[in-house]
C-alpha cells in the first residue's frame, strides 16, 4: 500500500465519498489545538509512528489515514490522538480516509495476538487491513428502465423488444441489445428520446439479510437439547465458550446454525462468524446456510475474488454483513458488532499457520471471543486434547450429542493386522479389505478408500546406483504422479517431468517406485475391479471449490463405487450410499515422533471412518497396520475415544506437555549452513536462565535445507503459569542476527518439521 501514486490517487479524492457517514463528534468547527497521532502502519516496526495531525483534519483512534514514511506513502491505522506541542516537528498525516474506524475490540486483539506470537504489530495489521480501496465507494454501473413518460417517437418491433427486455429486467445498454437481439443503436435511440431512463447501481450491493424467521430441520430430542444449551449461553450475554461434542453424524451444523440464528435474533445488528477448515469444506456446508438463512453466508477465503474480498471487507466493516463462513483468516476482519464465533471441526490441523506469522487460529479465536465479550461455540466429534481438557476442568461448557441422527448408527471398526493379514507381494490391500469391498459392491453400495498421500509414490530411486530423487536445494523427496509424468515437491511446489535415465549414473529406465499414494492404490483396485466406476479424490484432482463440489455430487448420487481419497475425504461430507471405508495405511501419520502423532492419527482415522454408514444402511470400517497393539489402534477399534484421550493426556501431564504445559519453537533460518550454525550459537548463548522453562537445541530440523535456506530449531517447554510470550520476546531482544538470516516464533508449535 504505497508509493507517490498512491499520494495522488487518494489525495485527489473529493472529501465526501458518500458511502459513509462521518461520526457526528467531527462536525462543527475544526480544532487549533496541536495534535499528535500514533498510527500503526503495515511495517514490520515494534510500534506506531508519531505524525501531526494537521489543523483541518479531524483524526481519531480507529481511522484510516495516510501517513509518509521516508519517500513513501502508507495506509495505516490511528491507535491513539493526543495534544502536543512538540507535534511540529512531526511529519503530518496526509489524509483521512472515509470509512468505519477500525473497531477498538480489533485494535486490543490484534496487540493482543502481537504481544502473544511475539511478532511486529504492524505486521498483523496487513492481515486485516487489506486495501485502501476497501474503505472508498464501490463503483456504480449504469442501468436503463423503462421511463414513466409517454413514448412519442414511432415504435417499431425492434424498440418493443428492447422495452420488454427492460421491463422484465433493467440492464446495460450492451445486455438490453444482446436480449433483445437488436443493436446498441436501437438502445440509445430509446434513451434520448426519453423511453428509457437511467438508474445508478453500486457494483457491489450489500448482501442480502438471513431470514431468522426462517424454520430450520426438526431437531432430534438430544439435538434440541443441545441447541436450547447453546441459546441459553448466549441469551446470558458476555463470554462464554462452549465444546460442542457430538459423535460423526450426529448433526452438530444444524445445532450451531440454531446459536446463530439466537445470537442474530437478538441484536439487530449482530454479527456471527463460522470458521471452516478448508476451502473444500466451506463449500460444502454452504447450502446448508442457505437452506436454513435463505441466502448463502458471506464468505471469506483464498478462492474468491479480489472483487469480493473488497466487497466482504467493506459489507463487514460496515456491519451490514451479518452471517460470515469463512477460512481462518475470516478471524481477522474488523467485525464491529461480533455476538459469536464458530470453529467447525476445531480441531482440524488447517487451523493452524505455519508459515509466515505462526498462529494457532482455534486459540486465537477463543481470545477475540474473549476480547469481544461474545460467546464461542467449538465442535467437534474429535476434538482437540487442550479443548476437551478446558471442558472437563470447567473452562467451557461441554455440551454433547452421543448418537447419529434418525436410524443411523455408528460403524464397525475392525483393525487388520497386515502382519498376519499381509498383501500379496507388491500389492498394498489386504485380501480381507479386498473381499469387504467385493461384498460391497454385490449389496450395491459404495466404497471408500483412504490413504494420506498423494500421487503415485513418494520416493522414486534408481536400481542402478540408489540415487533418491529430492528436490532442488530442499531436503525433500520428489514425489511420482504417474498420470502427469511428472516428480513434485509437496514442500515447494518444485516440478520436474520423470526422466528417462538417471541424473546420476545416467542409467536408463532404472527408476523404480517406492511406496504407494493414491494413484497406486487406485490402480490396484481397478486390478481388481476392472468394470466399477472408480474415482480419485485429492487436492491434484479436484484442485478448487467447483471440482470439489463435482466430485461430492456424483458420489452423493451414486455415480462412483469406489473414491479412493487423502484426507479431504473426511471433511464433512455426507455419503448416504456409502457403507464401507478401508484405510490403507493407518501407521502413516504415527511416523516422526510428533507430540500429537497419536492423537491427530486417531481424529483423522475416526473422522474418516465415520464417512460410513450415515443413513439408514449400517455401516463398516477396516482398518490396515502393521502395530495393532498400539494403544490409538486400539482405542480405534474399540471407538473408545474418550480411553484413549485420558490416557494420552496422562503422558502428557507426566512431560509437561500441552495442555498441561506450553511449548514454543524457535527456527533459525540462513542461506548457508556456517551462517545458520553461527546464528544458532549466538541465539543459543543469548537465552535467558528462567525456572520451570527447558529450552533443547539448537538442532538441525528433520527437514534442514527448504529452498536453500539452511534451518536450525530451538524448542522451549515451559510450565503452564510462566509467560512464554514474554520469555522468548525477552530472548530474542539479546540478540541482533545477520540481515540475510530469518527468525521463526511459533507459540504453540503443531509442525516439528
Amino acid at each position: 500500500m504505497s508509493s507517490r501514486t498512491r499520494r495522488s490517487t487518494l489525495a485527489e479524492r473529493p472529501p465526501t465519498f458518500g458511502l459513509f457517514e462521518p461520526p457526528e463528534s467531527r462536525s462543527g468547527a475544526r480544532s487549533l489545538t496541536k495534535r499528535r497521532a500514533r498510527v500503526l502502519l503495515p511495517l514490520a516496526l515494534p510500534e506506531p509512528f508519531d505524525y501531526r495531525v494537521p489543523a483541518d483534519m479531524e483524526v481519531a483512534p480507529g481511522d484510516h489515514v495516510i501517513a509518509p514514511v521516508g519517500t513513501r506513502d502508507y495506509l495505516g491505522v490511528v491507535w491513539s490522538v493526543e495534544e502536543s506541542e512538540a507535534a511540529d516537528n512531526l511529519k503530518a498525516l496526509i489524509e483521512r480516509l472515509p470509512g468505519p474506524p477500525l473497531p477498538a475490540n480489533t485494535r486490543r486483539f490484534l496487540d493482543w495476538m502481537a504481544r502473544y506470537v511475539v511478532a511486529p504489530p504492524g505486521t498483523l495489521l496487513r492481515m486485516i487491513v487489506r486495501s485502501a480501496e476497501a474503505l472508498l465507494d464501490p463503483p456504480t454501473i449504469t442501468l436503463f428502465a423503462p421511463s414513466d413518460a409517454p413514448f412519442e417517437g414511432k415504435m417499431t418491433d425492434a424498440r418493443a423488444a428492447v422495452l420488454r427486455a427492460a421491463a422484465e429486467e433493467s440492464g446495460t445498454m450492451a445486455d438490453l441489445a444482446r436480449r433483445a437481439d437488436v443493436s446498441a443503436g436501437v438502445v440509445k435511440a430509446l434513451v434520448e428520446q426519453g423511453a428509457l431512463q437511467r438508474i445508478l447501481r453500486s457494483e457491489d450491493p450489500p448482501y442480502p439479510e438471513p431470514d431468522l424467521d426462517r424454520e430450520g430441520q426438526t431437531l432430534s430430542p438430544d439435538q434440541a437439547r443441545a441447541a436450547e444449551a447453546i441459546r441459553q449461553s448466549i441469551a446470558a450475554g458476555g463470554f462464554s465458550a462452549t465444546l460442542l461434542d457430538g459423535v460423526t453424524g450426529s448433526g452438530k451444523t444444524e445445532v450451531y446454525l440454531e446459536a446463530v440464528a439466537e445470537a442474530l435474533r437478538r441484536d439487530p445488528t449482530a454479527q456471527a462468524l463460522v470458521l471452516l477448515p478448508e476451502i473444500a469444506l466451506t463449500q460444502a456446508v454452504l447450502a446448508r446456510f442457505e437452506a436454513r438463512f435463505g441466502v448463502k453466508p458471506v464468505e471469506w477465503h483464498s478462492a474468491i475474488s479480489q472483487k469480493s474480498r473488497r466487497r466482504a471487507w467493506r459489507e463487514i466493516a460496515a456491519g451490514r454483513a451479518r452471517l460470515i463462513a469463512g477460512a481462518r483468516s475470516a478471524l481477522f476482519l474488523p467485525y464491529p458488532n461480533l455476538k459469536l464465533i464458530v470453529i467447525d471441526e476445531e480441531h482440524d490441523g488447517s487451523y493452524k499457520q505455519d508459515d509466515g506469522i505462526a498462529y494457532q487460529a482455534r486459540d486465537l479465536a477463543v481470545a477475540r471471543a474473549k476480547i469481544e465479550n461474545c460467546a464461542i461455540v467449538l465442535a467437534s466429534a474429535t476434538p482437540s486434547l487442550e479443548t476437551l481438557h478446558n471442558a472437563l476442568t470447567g473452562r467451557y461448557a461441554h455440551v454433547k450429542l452421543p448418537a447419529r441422527v434418525g436410524a443411523a448408527t455408528l460403524p464397525d471398526v475392525e483393525l487388520v493386522d497386515l502382519r498376519l493379514d499381509p498383501p500379496d507381494k507388491g500389492a498394498w490391500l489386504s485380501p480381507k479389505l479386498v473381499r469387504a469391498i467385493a461384498e460391497t459392491l454385490i449389496r450395491g453400495e459404495q466404497s471408500l478408500l483412504y490413504m494420506n498421500r498423494r500421487g503415485y509414490a513418494p520416493l522414486t530411486l534408481c536400481r542402478a546406483c540408489g540415487e533418491r530423487m529430492q528436490s532442488p536445494d530442499t531436503q525433500s523427496w520428489l514425489v511420482e504422479h504417474k498420470y502427469s509424468g511428472r516428480l513434485v515437491c509437496h514442500l515447494t511446489g518444485f516440478s520436474m517431468p520423470k526422466p528417462k535415465e538417471c541424473p546420476k549414473c545416467l542409467a536408463p529406465d532404472s527408476f523404480v517406485s517406492i511406496g504407494p499414494g493414491v494413484e497406486r492404490i487406485e490402480e490396484e483396485i481397478r486390478n481388481h475391479f476392472p468394470d466399477q466406476r472408480i474415482e480419485v479424490f485429492s487436492s491434484d484432482t479436484a484442485p478448487n471449490g467447483e471440482a470439489v463440489r463435482a466430485i461430492v455430487e456424483r458420489m452423493e448420487q451414486g455415480e462412483i463405487d469406489i473414491l479412493i481419497g487423502t484426507q479431504i475425504v473426511a471433511k464433512g461430507h455426507n455419503f448416504p450410499m456409502l457403507t464401507f471405508v478401508g484405510v490403507v495405511d493407518a501407521d502413516l501419520g504415527l511416523k516422526g515422533g510428533d507430540l500429537r502423532a497419536g492423537e491427530r492419527t486417531f481424529q483423522l482415522v475416526s473422522q474418516v471412518a465415520g464417512r460410513a454408514g450415515r443413513a439408514e444402511r449400517k455401516g463398516r470400517a477396516m482398518i490396515q497396520t502393521y502395530a495393532a497393539e498400539e494403544p490409538v489402534m486400539q482405542a480405534l477399534a474399540a471407538m473408545d475415544r474418550d480411553g484413549f484421550l485420558s490416557a494420552e493426556a496422562d503422558m502428557r501431564k507426566l512431560a509437561g506437555m500441552p495442555p498441561f504445559g506450553r511449548l514454543g519453537a524457535l527456527i533459525v533460518a540462513a542461506p548457508n549452513e556456517a551462517l545458520a550454525n553461527e546464528s544458532a550459537r549466538a541465539l543459543g548463548e543469548a537465552a535467558p536462565n528462567a525456572d520451570k522453562v527447558d529450552v533443547w537445541g539448537p538442532a538441525p530440523a528433520p527437514i534442514a535445507v527448504v529452498r536453500g535456506q539452511h534451518r536450525r530449531r530451538f524448542l522451549v517447554r515451559a510450565d503452564r503459569e510462566v509467560d512464554l510470550s514474554a520469555f522468548v520476546a525477552a530472548w530474542t531482544s539479546r540478540v541482533k542476527l545477520h540481515s540475510a538470516v530469518r527468525l521463526q516464533i511459533d507459540i504453540d508449535p503443531y509442525s516439528f518439521l
